[in-house]
C-alpha cells in the first residue's frame, strides 16, 4: 500500500468518525437557546436607532435640529449600520467556514456589544456614525453563523421549527427594546443609558465559546483535501447562479424593512412625540409583536405551501400592507397600531422563510459564507435604499408617510424574483 493510499484511508476514517457524531439533545437545546439570544440582541441593535434616532439628533445638534436633518441623520445612521452588517456578514460568515461556527458567532457578539456600548460616550453624530458601522460588522456576522450552527446541529425533521425560532429572534429583540423604551422614555435629555445597556450581551459572547461545534462542519473540514477559497467558489459555476438568487431573495425583505417599514417609527415620533412621548415605543412594540409572530410563522408556512409559493404571497401581502399603512391611516388614529401590528406580521414572514431556505442553497463547506453573503449582501442595497429614502425626505419636505409608501413598493419585486429560484421543498441539508 502506498503512502498516498494510507493518507486517503486516514482521511476516510476521520470523515466517517466525525459523521457519526450526533449532538446530544441537551447540547442541541443549548445551541438553539444561545444562538436565539445572540439574534435577540442583534435585534436590539437593529431596533435601537429607529426608536432613539430623533432624540439623539435633537440632543447632539441642539438648535441646529430640523425635521429634515433628523430624517437625514436617521437615514445616514441606518445606512452606516447596514453597510457594516453587509461587510460583517461576508467577513464573519467566511470566518465561520474557516475556524468554526461557534468561534465566529462568539466574535460577532463581542463585536456588536462592545462597540454599541461605546455609543454612550459619543460627543457628535459623526462619532456615532463610525460606531454604528462597527456595530454592524458584528450584527451581520451573527446571522449566518447562528443559522448555520443551529441548522447543522438539529435533525432535518425539526428544521422548520428551529428556523422559525431563529427567525423570530431578531424581532423579539426589537420587541424587548420597545418595551424597555416604553417604560423608560428615550428623550433628547435621556438616551445614553440605552447604548450603555446594549453592551451587556458581551457576556453572551464569552458563553458561546463553550458550545459544541457543528458535526457537519467538522466532517466537511476533515473530508476536504484542498478546499477552494469559499468566496471564489461562490462566484463561479455551479454556485454563482444560487449566490445571485440568494442575494436577491435576501435583499428584498431587508430593503423593504429598513427603507420602508422602519420609517413608521420616526413618522410616529414626529407626529405624536410632543403629546405622547411613549407613542413611538408603543408603535415599535406593536410592530415588533407582529414581527416576532410573523418571523416565527414564516418557516412553517414555507413548509406547508412550498418555498416559492410562500415567498410570492408574502411579497404580495407585504407590499399591499406597507403602502396601505402609510397612505390609509396615520399615528394617533384608533386603527393605526392595529395596522402596524398586521404589517409587522406579514412583512416579517420573510425572516422565518430565509433561515429555512438559504442554508438549503449551499453545501456545508461554504454554508455560512453563502448564507452570509445572500442575507447580508442585501444590506448593501439596504444602505443605498435607506440613504435614497433619506433623500426623499427632502423631496417630500419631511413627509415620512410619502417616503414609506413609495419605498414600500420594493416588496412587489419578490413576486417576480422568486420564480427564478430553485424549489428546495422536501430536500435535506445533505442533499
Amino acid at each position: 500500500m502506498t503512502e498516498g493510499e494510507n493518507e486517503n484511508d486516514d482521511e476516510n476514517d476521520h470523515d466517517s468518525q466525525v459523521r457519526t457524531l450526533v449532538v446530544a439533545p441537551g447540547a442541541r437545546v443549548a445551541v438553539l437557546a444561545t444562538a436565539f439570544l445572540g439574534l435577540v440582541f442583534d435585534g436590539v441593535e437593529l431596533g435601537l436607532m429607529p426608536v432613539a434616532s430623533l432624540s439623539v439628533t435633537r440632543s447632539l445638534l441642539g438648535a441646529r435640529y430640523t425635521d429634515t436633518l433628523g430624517g437625514d441623520w436617521f437615514a445616514w445612521l441606518t445606512a452606516s449600520l447596514m453597510l457594516g452588517a453587509a461587510i460583517g456578514g461576508i467577513v464573519f460568515g467566511s470566518l465561520g467556514d474557516r475556524i468554526g461556527r461557534v468561534r465566529a458567532m462568539g466574535a460577532s457578539i463581542l463585536f456588536y456589544s462592545c462597540f454599541a456600548g461605546l455609543g454612550a460616550l459619543v460627543g457628535s453624530l459623526e462619532q456615532l456614525l463610525v460606531l454604528r458601522f462597527l456595530v454592524g460588522l458584528g450584527v451581520g456576522g451573527m446571522w449566518p453563523n447562528g443559522v448555520a450552527l443551529v441548522s447543522e446541529c438539529w435533525p432535518n425533521a425539526s428544521r422548520p421549527f428551529v428556523a422559525g425560532v431563529m427567525g423570530s429572534g431578531i424581532n423579539f429583540g426589537v420587541l424587548m427594546l420597545s418595551q424597555v423604551a416604553r417604560l423608560w422614555h428615550v428623550t433628547p435629555d435621556s438616551w445614553r443609558w440605552l447604548f450603555g445597556w446594549s453592551a451587556v450581551p458581551a457576556l453572551l459572547g464569552v458563553v458561546v465559546l463553550f458550545l459544541p461545534e457543528s458535526p457537519k462542519w467538522l466532517a466537511a473540514r476533515g473530508a476536504a483535501k484542498r478546499p477552494a477559497p469559499p468566496l471564489a467558489e461562490l462566484w463561479r459555476a455551479p454556485l454563482l447562479r444560487l449566490t445571485l438568487i440568494g442575494i436577491l431573495l435576501g435583499s428584498i425583505p431587508l430593503v423593504g424593512a429598513w427603507a420602508a417599514s422602519k420609517w413608521m417609527i420616526p413618522w410616529a415620533d414626529s407626529t405624536a412625540g410632543t403629546v405622547q412621548p411613549g407613542y413611538k415605543a408603543s408603535a415599535q412594540g406593536w410592530w415588533a409583536l407582529g414581527a416576532t409572530l410573523g418571523s416565527f410563522c414564516g418557516a412553517p408556512i414555507a413548509g406547508l405551501l412550498g418555498r416559492r409559493v410562500a415567498y410570492f404571497f408574502i411579497s404580495l401581502g407585504a407590499s399591499a400592507l406597507t403602502c396601505g399603512m402609510f397612505t390609509l391611516t396615520a399615528p394617533l388614529r384608533p386603527e393605526f397600531l392595529v395596522v402596524v401590528f398586521v404589517q409587522g406580521f406579514v412583512a416579517t414572514l420573510f425572516f422565518g422563510w430565509l433561515p429555512l431556505y438559504l442554508p438549503e442553497l449551499f453545501p456545508t463547506r461554504i454554508r455560512a459564507t453563502g448564507s452570509g453573503i445572500a442575507f447580508n449582501a442585501g444590506r448593501f442595497a439596504t444602505a443605498i435604499g435607506a440613504f435614497g429614502a433619506g433623500l426623499l425626505v427632502a423631496v417630500f419636505q419631511g413627509n415620512y408617510a410619502r417616503v414609506g409608501a413609495v419605498v414600500g413598493l420594493v416588496y412587489a419585486l419578490g413576486m417576480i424574483v422568486i420564480w427564478w429560484a430553485p424549489d428546495t421543498t422536501g430536500r435535506t441539508l445533505d442533499e
